[in-house]
Order: C-alpha cells, then structure tokens, then sequence
C-alpha cells in the first residue's frame, strides 16, 4: 500500500496572537501544532471526545519545539505532520511554514503516550488510524 504524504493543514495568524512587536508569541505555536494534531485526528475517524469517552487519553509527556523564524499577524502558514512509533510511544513530527515563500517557521517532536483505562497502553486505536501516515517523513 502506497503510504499518503504527510497531513498538512493551513492556517492564518489571528492578531490577538501576536505579541506589542507584531510577532507571534512562542507559547501560540503549540497550539498550532496540537490544532495541526487533531486536525489529523479527525481526518483518521478519530474524534478526541469520542476516544475520551472510551477512556482512551492521549497524554503529551514531551514537547521538543524549536523556533527558527517568526510568523507575523495576518500571516498565513502550513502545518505538517509526520508520525514515528516507538515503543508505547507516538511522536509527531510537526513543522510550521510560512506561506507563500515556505520559510520554515519552527519545528516540534511531540511525544505522545495513550492511557487506557488508567494505565499507559499500546495504542491500537491510533495504530489502525494512522497505518497510512506511520514513519512518513520528510
């Protein structure tokens, strides 16, 4: 089976997010990646309330962000992901890019652990969900 590209979602800067110099605070960008995250989510069939009432958690242990250029108010840009599993773990593999020129605005690896029923579980759910995007990478 031919494996999709990574998910990629667009999205624009909203001004509120932007700091008195114009630029984006830092702390915005993670949420741009977990938007990015469930964005990918959903188009896999999984809905987070859904799996949440199933106790079924999706805990971030870890977010390794680095920034490399600024996105400013009204920009618009991309998220990707990408998505490795180790272990009981998933890490995903988010960049953001600005748009139109694709500078790349910063880079993140998530670390994702899944508690089912209370305890830290291999995560079939995402497994299945995922197999088209597993270890695709750019």
């Amino acid at each position: 089976m031919e494996k999709k590209p990574l998910f990629e979602v667009k999205m624009k800067v909203r001004d509120y997010e932007c700091d008195i110099q114009g630029v984006v605070n830092n702390a915005n960008y993670l949420h741009y990646f977990e938007h990015a995250r469930h964005e990918m989510m959903e188009s896999c069939g999984i809905r987070l309330r859904d799996i949440t009432a199933e106790n079924i958690i999706p805990l971030l242990r870890r977010a390794d962000v680095r920034y490399k250029s600024s996105l400013r108010g009204s920009e618009e840009f991309i998220c990707t992901v990408g998505i490795e599993r180790q272990g009981l773990r998933y890490y995903f593999l988010e960049k953001i890019y600005r748009l139109p020129d694709k500078q790349l605005c910063a880079d993140a690896r998530i670390e994702v652990a899944c508690l089912i029923n209370g305890k830290v579980s291999e995560p079939k759910v995402f497994d299945e969900a995922f197999v088209d995007y597993i270890n695709w990478l750019d």
